[in-house]
C-alpha cells in the first residue's frame, strides 16, 4: 500500500509509471530526465474547476514551452476519459492516468471524494522546486508556476552569460 506523505521543496519526486491518454505507459523519469516539468492533479476531466485549469495551462502553454517546461496533468479518470477531455478542449499536453490513486497518495495529495488540486514543479534531478495547493482556485496554480518558471528561465541566461 502506498503511504500518503507530504513533500516539500527539495525532496525527491516520488517516481511513477502510468498510462497516458493514448494508453501508452509512461514514467516521470522520461520527462524529467529531459527537462522541469510542471506536474499537476487535479479532480476530475470536465468538471467546472478542472476544465478552467487545464484551458489555461492549454493558453498559457507556450511560456512553459518558452521556459523549457513540460506540463502534465493526472487526475484518476481512465485513458479514454483524458483522450475525449483532451481532444474537446485541444490539450497540448500530457494527461496521466491514476486510476487507483497511489501517484496522487504518493504525492500527499489528498482531497474529500477525489484527489485535491496540487501543483508540483520538478527539476531534471527529479526533485521538487515547488508545491502549491488551492483546492478552488484554477488560475492560481498556473500564476503561481509561472513565476517559478520565469526564476528558472532568469537563472539559466545568467549561468549562459
Amino acid at each position: 500500500m502506498t503511504k500518503s506523505i507530504k513533500l516539500n521543496v527539495g525532496d525527491d519526486a516520488p517516481e511513477f509509471s502510468c498510462p497516458n491518454k493514448d494508453g501508452k505507459i509512461v514514467s516521470l523519469k522520461d520527462f524529467i530526465n529531459q527537462k522541469p516539468i510542471v506536474l499537476y492533479f487535479y479532480g476530475k476531466d470536465g468538471t467546472p474547476v478542472c476544465t478552467k485549469e487545464a484551458c489555461e495551462f492549454r493558453d498559457r502553454y507556450e511560456k512553459f514551452v518558452d521556459a523549457g517546461v513540460d506540463v502534465i496533468g493526472i487526475s484518476c479518470d481512465d485513458s479514454e476519459s483524458h483522450s475525449k477531455f483532451s481532444k474537446k478542449y485541444q490539450l497540448p499536453f500530457t494527461l496521466l492516468s491514476d486510476k487507483d490513486g497511489k501517484i496522487a497518495k504518493s504525492y500527499g495529495v489528498k482531497g474529500l471524494l477525489l484527489p485535491g488540486r496540487t501543483t508540483f514543479i520538478i527539476d531534471t534531478n527529479g526533485k521538487i522546486l515547488m508545491t502549491y495547493s488551492a483546492l478552488l482556485s484554477a488560475s492560481s496554480h498556473i500564476e503561481e508556476s509561472l513565476k517559478v518558471i520565469e526564476n528558472l528561465k532568469q537563472q539559466k541566461q545568467q549561468q549562459n552569460n
